[in-house]
């Protein structure tokens, strides 16, 4: 203990003097921080300004506060003393080791960069892709955050993303809806169709253009199917979904056409 004191005292002026750097550069890295949040408020002001799209907003600031740090952290460690230079070279040496180690995350960096550069999606889409289904909320560096129908947030790896099909569905101004209705083999077609065609083209948000499709799609075990393809913008597809649905089973029940439960005929034959 006392051998300690008496080294504390010998080297009290080389600890003062090495305190004050550790303690400027603490305060160097807490600047610096607010500095690195300042700038990247900045420039997602300035693309904001220029309407860039949000998700590219967020990645590149995403980059430049993470760059930023790094230029800090090394410049605190050159306040108090270390020699940066050979840290560098350290570090890049390390670098290679860690990124065959994390090479799932230098994946995920690099879909990243390719979602930007390619734009299969922007904010506010909805979209699947990476498995899941919503709306595109935020890219990040190695991730995307999507809020789903039942407002959840998912996280999605971008090499996850890119790796598989990607579905825009909000990318064209409009969409085609797609319904199967199947009517009784007692019912009279002609009248079936009309009725279908009728409720179709009377709804408000149907477009004319493209025309809608009423068509027998197939003879099936139980019914007669009908394809209903009305194109709608892409904005209404839901509406005119759940809409449609329900006029069409009020119309064709008031036409007296039946929407027939799956059935099977047995036949029984008797041997003497």
């Amino acid at each position: 203990m006392e051998s300690a004191l008496a080294w504390i005292m010998d080297n009290r002026d080389l600890i003062i003097t090495f305190g004050i750097k550790v303690v400027v550069a603490i305060f160097i890295v807490i600047i610096g921080k607010f500095a690195a949040r300042g700038l990247a408020s900045l420039l997602r002001k300035s693309l904001t300004v220029k309407n860039v799209d949000e998700a590219i907003i967020s990645f590149l600031t995403s980059i430049v506060f993470s760059v930023a740090m790094v230029a800090i952290l090394l410049m605190a460690l050159s306040h108090v003393g270390i020699e940066t230079t050979s840290l560098i070279a350290v570090l890049g040496a390390a670098g290679l080791a860690v990124g065959l180690a994390l090479k799932d995350s230098l994946s995920n960096f690099a879909s990243g960069v390719m979602i930007i550069v390619l734009k299969p999606f922007r904010a506010g889409d909805w979209v699947e892709a990476g498995g899941v289904a919503g709306t595109v909320r935020e890219i990040k560096i190695f991730s995307t955050i999507f809020t789903s129908a039942d407002n959840k947030i998912i996280t999605v790896p971008n090499a996850q993303i890119t790796e598989a099909p990607i579905t825009n569905f909000t990318q064209q101004p409009t969409r085609r809806v797609d319904l199967k209705i199947g009517v009784s083999y007692d019912s009279d077609l002609k009248v079936a169709k009309e009725v279908l065609t009728k409720v179709v083209t009377q709804h408000e948000k149907v477009l004319e253009s493209p025309a809608p499709v009423v068509a027998v799609q197939a003879l099936a075990d139980s019914s007669v199917n009908f394809v209903v393809r009305p194109w709608v913008n892409t904005v209404d597809y839901w509406a005119v979904y759940f809409d449609l649905h329900e006029q069409i089973k009020l119309a064709l029940d008031a036409a007296d056409i039946t929407i027939p439960y799956p059935q099977m005929d047995v036949h029984l034959s008797k041997n003497d």
